[in-house]
């Protein structure tokens, strides 16, 4: 199996390349949809991404956005999240990233690779597992509900 990193493709050229090298076509439909989730900035919801598609595209389907987004992150040109029972999507950076993810509140701070690299390390010695993965989301508590959890047990 070939490993895939996660890539940015900054132009429609780019992106074709990327594509095509794995293989496949960008469609007008994966071309509009990439180009939403990377407009976006952040996490989008499949609803979210349908929503600003459609606005576009009237005539693609919820379906035809589900395929994508999975065929976009199998490419690692998107990354996906879980959480709360739901599917987020971001597009992939030039490096991989990592989140925190509040229980509580909701609140998404970023880390550094270099931290979950150390575990990843970590887990290889430890286990011989190699670990595939640039987006990592690790769930908790922030710092501003860890101290207002805090104060209400007293």
């Amino acid at each position: 199996m070939t490993e895939l990193k996660a890539t940015a493709p900054q132009s429609t050229a780019d992106l074709a390349s990327t594509v095509h090298g794995h293989g496949h076509r960008l469609t007008p439909q994966r071309h509009a949809i990439l180009e939403a989730v990377r407009k976006a900035g952040g996490h989008l919801t499949p609803e979210a991404v349908y929503a600003r598609v459609h606005a576009r595209q009237p005539a693609i389907s919820r379906a035809t956005i589900y395929r994508t987004l999975d065929f976009l992150c199998e490419l690692r040109l998107v990354v996906a999240m879980q959480w709360g029972g739901q599917k987020y999507y971001e597009a992939a950076g030039e490096q991989p990233h990592h989140h925190l993810v509040c229980h509580t509140c909701g609140a998404i701070e970023q880390i550094d690779h270099t931290l979950v690299e150390t575990l990843f390390a970590t887990v290889d010695k430890k286990y011989h597992f190699s670990i595939d993965m640039d987006h990592v989301a690790l769930f908790g508590l922030c710092a501003t509900c860890r101290k207002t959890i805090g104060a209400a047990r007293g």
